[in-house]
């Protein structure tokens, strides 16, 4: 499939999605969604990818946010619409039953943020700068920032960044449990690809067992949320890669995943 305003490849199992708009400092609009969510079909649908990268075309931006020429021209009841597609498409990441990670490279603000919290985790440049500008425009954050951001670093971090619309440094996000690692610009991609790699080495149904007991167990009490995590436990023993990770260790040698599902 052709895309217009991404890059989509494949390689060693990692599926990669390179937010492609430069001259708009990759500025996410109604096109670019629907390349990001054909790309998403593909992923779904190949069960050879087991990892997912997002990031952006050249050094200067992830996503610089949504693109406002686009916004500026819709009324009240589209802007909603332009919103509730966002996070429709959002919420595509979270579901995904494998890792999407957001390889921040560059300016990751508005929507661009946005799109790298709902990834399962950050790795970023020491050159990217994150931040909800949205109030400097008059508006709020509208594809989750309020409400992924506070989850992330708590309440107060989260409006106090919101409502001052200040730009901050990747080591700041570090700091406030935004971002995981940071790395120099020129091993960015390396360091990304070397974490994503190993991952899918794992066993599929393992890493995809992981995600979903954090993401649903998160919001439940906690006696909920380790019954949630026994059954995944369980379920991944009867599996084959389950069966084929206890046969190598007990053979001493490496495993060989097949990352069947069932």
């Amino acid at each position: 499939m052709t895309y217009e305003n991404i890059i989509f490849e494949k390689e060693d199992g990692v599926a990669i999605i390179k937010f492609n708009r430069p001259k708009a400092l990759n500025a996410v609009n109604s096109p670019t969604m629907a390349d990001v969510s054909n790309a998403l079909d593909q992923v779904e649908q190949d069960s050879s990818i087991k990892v997912l990268i997002l990031t952006g075309a050249g050094e200067k931006s992830f996503i610089a946010g949504a693109d406002i020429a686009e916004m500026s021209k819709l009324g009240p009841l589209e802007l909603r619409a332009f919103s509730v597609k966002a996070h429709e498409l959002l919420f595509r990441f979270e579901k995904l039953p494998i890792p999407v990670i957001a390889c921040v490279n560059g300016f990751a603000l508005g929507g661009g943020s946005e799109i790298a919290m709902a990834c399962d985790f950050i790795y970023a440049s020491e050159k990217a700068k994150f931040g909800q500008p949205e109030t400097t425009l008059g508006l709020i954050p509208g594809w989750g920032g309020t409400q992924r951001l506070s989850r992330l670093v708590g309440k107060a971090q989260a409006k106090e960044i919101c409502m001052t619309g200040d730009i901050f440094s990747a080591q700041e996000a570090k700091e406030i449990g935004m971002v995981n690692k940071i790395f120099p610009p020129d091993s960015l991609w390396e360091e990304t690809m070397k974490t994503a790699r190993k991952i899918a080495s794992m066993g599929r149904v393992a890493t995809r067992a992981i995600k979903t007991c954090v993401d649903r167990g998160f919001d439940v009490d906690l006696h909920s949320a380790c019954n949630l995590e026994a059954d995944a436990f369980g379920y991944c023993v009867a599996t084959p890669d389950g069966k084929e990770g206890m046969t190598a260790f007990l053979e001493k040698r490496k495993p060989d995943f097949q990352g069947e599902l069932i």
